[in-house]
């Protein structure tokens, strides 16, 4: 059952027990696909399209035409590359930063050789799998067949595209997408010990247990001193351009241009303070202290203490720096704040100079300009002018006073530096290999979620450039992300889906910007660190301009990634009898209330004209109430759990993805029945044609062809029943296990009448 549209396809025919029967149509013209989808800027992402039309009787004896679409994404490996260069380059400064400690004690030095050799040895492994991956120019996509390949373990298996599109006769079009990938798992490394979710909390419960040896860091002061790390590493350099550009205004004279490079320097010298008022910092130069030789933390001299010399004198006095610091017998802990502290207090003297420089510019313009009006027309000669009315050096009075700004930043860096570097040399000190292996498996799987997540970002973006409610909620509330798992709780499956919760639950980690693109280059380019990625998503300068201000400004936008499993196959039906699936149930609870989390931040920032108009179309919260029931009664095999989620994901306009072992059998069954209950439910499906057309949707061949009397617009509608066939709906199957043995026996049967 299906209608040929204009453009590059087969029609083919057959007859199949005495009826005529059509087969799908496929289209496999890259141009015919993006001219009908007219969103040419998805070939920039999206390649090898193929696509089927059909066409289905509507409840009013009406045709719809339906056109369903499958593309590969080169973010497939393009994503996992730009992550690897960003590891190694991350790791080599940390590398370098352990390296940078200084003097330790036996103990701590041993420690600190033993984990660089063995980080040494982890980058070198990064480099080797990048280099493998450069190499591959074939496929845009990993094949399940390859989910085990060491070289390939980064890539996403079987990341595509599924999308429906639907012309109804009443109804406005619409169009719906799913990107389909496998679960993201590291199946090199395999789950005999479990998936990450369980070996992170054993990892963590005996680190905080075994910590003789070691200053145990919990994993949230961990995750504070990399930040920190990041933050003095991008605030440096800031400050310190933004310094010289004061310096470039004062020499040129410019008052304008003093206030503003002022304000840039003043803004960012104040997140650079700030970053530095938490008691992680104290604890753990004291740390540092005590594991110096003889307890002396050594450091670079102190520079000399310019800013009393050279602040004008009405400024209060400027605290003097100690030149280091004291022995553990006398250790000042309250001398770092005096440390950082001068920082601040260089900016305030800058403030201050700037201010008069100023004040006192613009009262000799007004007395230039009142002896101008009295003398008339007679201009005074140049030596009269320098005399009576000097102009300031104003460069030669900032330049000694930002030099001590990039002094006392500089000595706070240093030591920040060193000591929350010897907070990271903790955690990988214990229990050295295991920890290094969890991080890589850790990016592995983060890995094969981002390239998805993108993928997926992009798609969205470009189908809703043009609707600015979409746009709003973006950089408002930002987007929700659905995962529709189908992993059982059983065997290997329970290491995949442990491995699959923390994958997306480290998405939160991840924010996308919208720039401007420069150049014919539009692949998205990743910035960051482990803690913190930022996608960079390039539009053309036309769309660019269209978009509200606060993403043309460059405003973060984030992502509320949500993972709702539940297992459908044989192994689930032996979990859920004899094992436990317990882990199922506590993922889908965590996940529901992030879902009530996104829900209530989207009703209260939208705005409430749109939130009235909002509430009329979608009863949400009955669909959250529903949803939270079918969550709590732990009904086995409970399909309704996915169906409402994936319904709310819709409504809140965000990004649908399902996921199983490896993206086919389950997931191509889970999809088209999706979307035939779309087709049901949103636009008016014969109700006697919704097994014909999911049984088109899973043929390669169209099932039970109507007929010129079953037109629903030459004439009456006759009884229709599906074609008797070996393959029954899973929606069954899914009802009930005993129904999957029913199956068996009766595709056998088939089989063996038809082959006699």
């Amino acid at each position: 059952m299906g209608e040929i549209e204009d453009g590059d396809t087969d029609h083919i025919t057959t007859d199949v027990q005495g009826q005529k029967c059509a087969l799908a149509y496929e289209c496999t013209a890259p141009e015919s696909v993006s001219g009908k989808d007219n969103l040419p800027l998805l070939n920039a992402v999206l390649k090898n399209p193929v696509c089927k039309l059909y066409r289905f009787p509507t409840s009013d004896n009406k045709w719809m035409r339906i056109r369903e679409q499958m593309s590969e994404s080169i973010l497939s490996f393009h994503i996992p590359k730009e992550l690897i260069s960003l590891h190694i380059k991350e790791d080599l400064c940390r590398n370098q930063e352990l390296k940078d400690l200084g003097d330790l004690s036996p103990h701590w030095d041993n420690l600190r050789k033993n984990v660089l050799t063995h980080c040494d040895q982890m980058v070198t492994m990064y480099q080797d799998i990048l280099t493998e991956l450069s190499k591959e120019t074939g496929s845009s996509f990993k094949s399940s067949s390859s989910k085990g390949e060491k070289s390939l373990e980064f890539v996403p298996i079987n990341l595509h595209l599924q999308r429906m599109q639907v012309h109804s006769p009443h109804l406005k079009d619409a169009l719906y997408d799913v990107i389909t990938v496998g679960a993201p798992a590291a199946h090199f490394q395999g789950f005999k010990n479990g998936g990450l979710r369980k070996l992170l909390h054993r990892f963590e419960t005996e680190r905080r247990n075994t910590g003789y040896q070691f200053i145990y860091y919990s994993p949230e002061n961990t995750a504070k001193a990399k930040e920190v790390l990041s933050n003095i590493n991008q605030l440096q350099p800031l400050i310190a351009t933004h310094a010289d550009l004061l310096l470039n205004s004062a020499s040129q004279h410019s008052a304008d241009s003093l206030k503003s490079s002022l304000k840039l320097l003043s803004e960012k010298t104040e997140l650079f303070v700030h970053a530095f008022k938490d008691q992680l910092v104290r604890s753990a130069l004291l740390a540092l202290y005590t594991a110096r030789p003889g307890g002396i933390l050594k450091k670079p001299p102190s520079p000399k203490d310019s800013t009393e010399e050279t602040c004008p004198q009405d400024e209060p006095p400027q605290l003097r720096r100690q030149d280091s610091i004291p022995h553990h017998s006398d250790y000042d802990e309250e001398e770092w704040d005096r440390v950082w502290a001068n920082v601040g207090k260089s900016l305030n003297c800058i403030i201050a100079t700037v201010d008069k420089l100023i004040e006192r510019d613009s009262h000799n313009e007004e007395g230039t300009g009142g002896s101008s009006s009295n003398d008339g027309d007679a201009a005074p000669s140049l030596e009269d002018s320098i005399t009576s009315h000097p102009k300031e050096d104003w460069y030669g009075q900032l330049h000694p006073l930002i030099l001590t700004l990039k002094e006392c930043m500089g000595e706070v860096v240093s030591r920040a530096k060193q000591s929350l570097t010897f907070v990271l040399l903790q955690e990988l000190a214990y229990s050295l290999p295991q920890c290094l292996m969890l991080t890589l498996r850790r990016d592995i799987v983060f890995s094969q979620a981002l390239a998805g997540l993108v993928c997926g970002f992009i798609i969205k973006l470009h189908t809703s450039l043009h609707d600015p409610h979409f746009l709003q909620q973006l950089h408002t509330v930002g987007l929700l992300v659905q995962y529709e798992g189908l992993l059982s709780t059983y065997s290997d499956e329970i290491g995949m889906l442990e491995d699959m919760a923390v994958g997306i639950s480290d998405l939160r980690k991840v924010a996308f910007k919208i720039t401007e693109a420069k150049s014919s280059d539009d692949l998205p380019v990743l910035t960051g660190r482990r803690e913190h990625y930022v996608v960079e998503v390039k539009l053309p300068a036309t769309l660019f301009e269209s978009l509200p201000l606060q993403i043309k400004e460059g405003q973060l936008l984030h992502v509320y990634p949500v993972l709702f499993n539940v297992g459908i196959n044989e192994q689930q039906t032996l979990a859920e009898r004899f094992g436990d699936v317990s882990l199922q149930e506590s993922i889908n609870q965590e996940n529901f209330e992030l879902v009530q989390e996104y829900y209530s931040i989207f009703m209260e920032k939208m705005p409430p004209d749109y939130i009235s108009h909002f509430q009329e179309q979608n009863d949400l919260k009955g669909l959250l109430d529903n949803l939270h029931q079918n969550i709590q009664a732990k009904k086995r095999k409970n399909v309704e759990i996915m169906w409402l989620a994936a319904t709310i994901c819709r409504k809140l306009n965000g990004i649908r993805f399902t996921c199983c072992k490896s993206a086919k059998d389950r997931t191509s069954m889970s999809v088209t029945l999706e979307q035939c209950s779309i087709l049901r439910d949103e636009h008016q499906l014969h109700k006697d044609f919704f097994i014909r057309a999911l049984d088109c949707m899973r043929s390669r061949q169209t099932q039970g062809a109507l007929s010129e009397s079953d037109d629903p617009e030459t004439g009456c509608l006759t009884d229709n029943k599906p074609t008797s066939r070996h393959f029954y709906p899973v929606a069954l199957l899914l009802v009930s296990s005993h129904l999957l043995v029913v199956w068996l026996i009766l595709s056998l049967a088939l089989l063996l009448a038809k082959y006699q």
